[in-house]
């Protein structure tokens, strides 16, 4: 029996780290910015064919035609949503027409919060994840950071904030502002920043500086009703050895465990008792935050998510369908 070992990557849009982990386990990524470009050669050894969720919107003929041919061939079409449930300002009815439509094999989602939407047979749960090639201890060790004279800031978030020109970043632009209030008048010592501009070892500083560092909202939550899939940056905080402090998730619970490797706040009054918490007890932070780091760093990589999307497409062709985790 021939081994399937080849994915066609037919879109650009699919995370670098991701890319790079499958291609680590052995797997051969023919890359091409179209579906009309990509080597097709040797069906028998294809595993799957990836596009971005937003083609099937865009040229929905070709898709079809993309999903037809690799249907006749055994070979399924998958696709990776990471902007769900806002799915990047699309139009509900043309949201609607794609779940009918069905012109995709599997769809892997960062959040299953959308339960009306399916857009495929068969469904994966594929969170976001550390990049650990960009985010780690770098020079750092856990042991070092248990000093708490090394800390600049009590209290830091970096990311977009720019709510006037962005509305998906207006309640996080009004969140941190009333923040900042708060903890002024407490003397706490913070930085809320935009990320732009920012390189990696700039914002793996300020991770390691900061005793507490913040997560809340994301461009994919806006007009949800629930904050649900988890951003890159839940993952990568730790992953650098930082404490997070995250708003409350619906997905939180099926990638970290309540007080024993996760913490989170629930709206601005909780935040800030939160912070109050965490700051008297600096040695419980850090142990939390040393269990969230190995945590992560066993289960939330883009290896892991690799390996979560290979076994998914062998077990396709096994012939499993629906829910593949």
């Amino acid at each position: 029996m021939t081994t399937r070992d080849v994915l066609l990557i037919a879109h650009g849009s699919l995370h670098p780290a991701l890319r790079r982990e499958l291609a680590a386990r052995g797997l051969t990524l023919r890359e091409s910015r179209r579906w009309q470009d990509a080597e097709r050669s040797e069906p028998q050894r294809i595993l799957g064919a990836y596009t971005w969720f937003y083609e099937g919107l865009r040229h929905p003929l070709a898709i079809w035609g993309m999903h037809r041919f690799l249907r006749h061939q055994g070979i399924p079409l998958f696709v990776w949503n990471q902007d769900a449930p806002h799915y990047l300002n699309r139009a509900s009815w043309r949201l609607d027409w794609l779940d009918r439509a069905r012109l995709y094999d599997i769809y892997a989602t960062h959040t299953l919060i959308d339960s009306q939407r399916d857009f495929a047979d068969s469904v994966l749960y594929l969170p976001n994840a550390a990049d650990i090639s960009r985010y780690h201890l770098h020079d750092a060790t856990l042991a070092g950071l248990r000093d708490p004279a090394r800390y600049e800031y009590d209290v830091s978030f970096f990311g977009a904030m720019d709510g006037s020109r962005y509305k998906e970043m207006r309640s996080r632009q009004e969140f941190f502002a009333a923040l900042g209030e708060r903890l002024a008048a407490r003397k706490v010592r913070f930085l809320f920043r935009d990320s732009a501009g920012m390189s990696v070892e700039e914002q793996v500083d300020l991770i390691q500086t900061s005793r507490i560092n913040l997560n809340f909202g994301a461009s994919c939550d806006y007009g949800a009703p629930l904050a649900s899939g988890l951003p890159e940056r839940c993952y990568g905080i730790p992953a650098c050895g930082g404490f997070l402090l995250c708003d409350r998730r619906t997905h939180a619970r099926d990638d970290f465990t309540s007080s024993e490797n996760w913490a989170e706040f629930d709206g601005l009054d909780d935040c800030v008792a939160q912070i109050e918490y965490w700051l008297t007890n600096f040695a419980a932070a850090r142990g939390m935050a040393e269990r969230c780091h190995a945590h992560v760093m066993a289960q939330h990589t883009y290896a892991r998510r690799a390996a979560t999307l290979h076994q998914s497409l062998l077990a396709w062709h096994q012939g499993k369908r629906g829910r593949l985790q």
